[in-house]
């Protein structure tokens, strides 16, 4: 079940939460609206709908439909860890949106095993997806920005992407080396902007004050990277169904390139590691073909294909 967030109004183009009735709550969802114990990886809660305010930010509309994103990788970092990696925010055109704050640390590691912390979900009515959609383009600076930033004097840092589908704007913003060694640069008020922006986002829910349930999704990826030899703490293969040759490179050059595969929940808890929500990294499985595997894990939003 999905989570309706409290009213969050436009004041000057920032994004404001408003406290409803009685005291701010705590990171778990209210009880009037429990989380579902259930996966689910669409909506299952209609809004009762909110007129748009005068002067309206055009966007799509459809539970698919990604009219605000914001995502980080790449870097000097693992194969594993870039396999996991997930957008830290989306907001799709029926106000749903996921999100996951990468400052929260995730649960502890397992042996090898690393598990990222879950993605939390909610519900915006109109009037709040108006406001989150003007402080992007306005205060977050996407409405002005150029498509690219570099910065030379870094190395083997991340790249910032913020995708933005609305008002008549389809455009991406990538920002290399976002937050690091910006002074001087001839670009660092657009990049405080963009810095600031992808800190609300990351942080949507306030630190937990606004109400939120976790978002466990039907589908995951799962990515399996032969040539790693044995390991402590190596796993069984936990599948009768799948085999190492399942695990594919789709024909598309566009689409996520490592061998992966959809699993169902069942098939991820075949693999008995709990707190998998989130994903995971450095697990290794022995082959059906006495071959040992790194296997990462990343849960699937509802616009991804496989």
């Amino acid at each position: 079940m999905i989570v309706v967030l409290r009213s969050i109004a436009l004041v000057g183009l920032v994004l404001v939460v408003a406290a409803c009735s009685g005291s701010a709550v705590s990171g778990s969802p209210s009880t009037s609206a429990p989380p579902s114990t259930t996966p689910s990886a669409t909506p299952s809660i209609i809004v009762s709908p909110t007129p748009a305010p005068v002067g309206a930010i055009d966007h799509a509309t459809g539970a698919t439909d990604v009219v605000l994103r914001f995502e980080q990788g790449g870097g000097f970092v693992a194969p594993a860890f870039l396999a996991s990696q997930a957008p830290i925010f989306t907001l799709y055109g029926d106000g749903t949106i996921i999100f996951r704050n990468p400052a929260l640390e995730g649960p502890a590691p397992v042996g090898d095993i690393y598990r990222s912390g879950p993605f939390r979900i909610a519900r915006l009515n109109e009037e709040q997806i108006q406001g989150t959609l003007a402080m992007a383009l306005g205060e977050g600076g996407l409405g002005a920005a150029r498509p690219n930033y570099s910065n030379d004097r870094v190395a083997d840092a991340p790249t910032a992407t913020f995708t933005v589908n609305a008002g008549g704007l389809r455009k991406t913003v990538s920002v290399y080396a976002l937050g690091i060694d910006m002074d001087g640069l001839t670009d660092a008020l657009p990049r405080a902007a963009f810095l600031k922006l992808a800190e609300r986002l990351g942080n949507f829910d306030q630190n937990g004050t606004i109400a939120t349930a976790v978002y466990a999704p039907e589908r995951y990826r799962g990515i399996l990277l032969d040539g790693f030899g044995g390991a402590p703490g190596a796993k069984p293969w936990p599948w009768k169904d799948i085999a190492p040759s399942d695990f594919v490179a789709p024909v598309d050059p566009n689409s996520f390139q490592l061998p992966a595969s959809v699993l169902t929940v069942a098939q991820v808890q075949a693999l008995g590691i709990d707190r998998y929500q989130g994903g995971m990294q450095g697990a290794t499985l022995i082959g059906p073909d006495g071959k040992a595997y790194s296997f990462s894990l990343r849960p699937l939003l509802p616009d991804d294909a496989r």
